[in-house]
């Protein structure tokens, strides 16, 4: 548990101050843990309420429904807590399908309040301090690689879980996920396009989203779902995720399946700030991305950027793999005590999808 005096803060404030604890020896490849996921398939053929049923029935309920309560009393503010209590009907409303009927079938199964439910898949939409990086290699080839860095890593290192999304019988998409959270902040449409999400922190996120979400704003991790689910190719994810009115500003990444195809998408609530397309014919084969704009300053207490990119150069394009691009994805501190997983992926090579959940030591 943290300290009651940091509880408080604003995870952005606490990084900074417990960063230069955690990374030591910046630019070395870390010794880690490094163990592969449970994999459940999920039918999108079912009905929302249900289709959950075959992953949560894998798990003790009194320690989901525990992992919930602490996570939400912990990152909740109490006016939130007590806003939505309130106005839960009316939220009801406003969740888009199947997400609300898949937490709802969540929530019945567990024993939660559709409160605690909904709660406890906004929380997740804060506080991910994640590293993404797309890049191609000499031959053409999109590689796309992210760790996800989050505060609660003693949970959520066992609720992590590859899911294959199946439609007809057949995979339509596969995503890294949290048992109990319906949304995705990492996945791949096989021979279509990769993605990933990372937070960026624009004022004080609970009062953002409680207005967005009213303005029927979606989450980060729905619409992210949902082009994985409905774009038929990478132009039409990247417009997808450029346009779509959110409840919190966020970098997307994306990787397609053809040369020059790799983007960061630096959205605003309302649309895009920014479009970073690769570059490879002027020498920019792979974009960074963490959790500050690409064009300004990293800050020195959180710079996970400069080691990215100086252990991309030291491997160089012609030498750049799924394989490497895990061994990048591993140098402290990109790499740190806050990572609960990282995902190697490629569109024209789905078979390939890998998750290893990390632990530092």
């Amino acid at each position: 548990m943290q300290d009651a005096g940091l509880r408080s803060r604003p995870a952005r404030a606490m990084l900074p101050l417990l960063l230069p604890l955690l990374l030591a020896q910046p630019g070395l490849a870390a010794s880690a843990a490094s163990l592969a996921p449970p994999l459940f398939n999920v039918s999108l053929d079912e009905a929302p309420g249900v289709r959950w049923l075959p992953v949560l029935r894998n798990y003790d309920p009194d320690f989901l429904r525990t992992a919930v309560v602490q996570v939400i009393g912990d990152r909740v503010p109490d006016w939130v807590l007590r806003l939505i209590g309130k106005r839960i009907g009316e939220l009801e409303r406003f969740l888009p399908q199947p997400y609300g009927d898949e937490i709802r079938g969540m929530c019945n199964f567990l024993n939660l309040s559709l409160a605690d439910g909904l709660l406890i898949n906004l929380t997740y939409e804060s506080s991910a301090f994640c590293t993404s990086i797309v890049a191609q290699d000499s031959t053409g080839h999109i590689y796309h690689g992210r760790n996800l860095d989050y505060l609660f890593g003693n949970i959520l290192r066992n609720l992590t879980v590859d899911v294959q999304f199946l439609k007809n019988g057949q995979i339509a998409f596969t995503g890294t996920t949290f048992v109990g959270y319906v949304g995705l902040w990492t996945g791949q449409s096989p021979y279509k396009f990769t993605v990933s999400g990372d937070e960026r922190d624009k004022g004080w996120w609970w009062e953002n989203v409680i207005a967005a979400f009213f303005q029927g704003h979606s989450p980060i991790s729905w619409l992210l779902r949902s082009t994985l689910s409905e774009s038929e190719n990478f132009e039409a994810a990247v417009f997808k995720l450029s346009k779509t009115p959110l409840i919190a500003d966020v970098y997307f990444i994306v990787g397609g399946m053809s040369s020059k195809e790799g983007v960061v998408i630096t959205r605003n609530r309302r649309g895009p700030a920014d479009i970073w397309p690769l570059d490879p014919l002027n020498g920019a084969w792979f974009r960074v991305e963490t959790n500050y704009d690409h064009w300004k300053p990293v800050p020195k207490k959180d710079d996970r950027r400069t080691p990215a990119i100086k252990a991309l150069n030291a491997t160089g394009q012609a030498n750049i793999s799924l394989e490497a691009l895990f061994q990048v994805l591993s140098v402290v501190p990109v790499f740190n005590n806050y990572t609960v997983y990282t995902t190697v992926m490629s569109a024209a090579s789905p078979e390939k999808y890998m998750t290893r959940i990390r632990n530092l030591s």
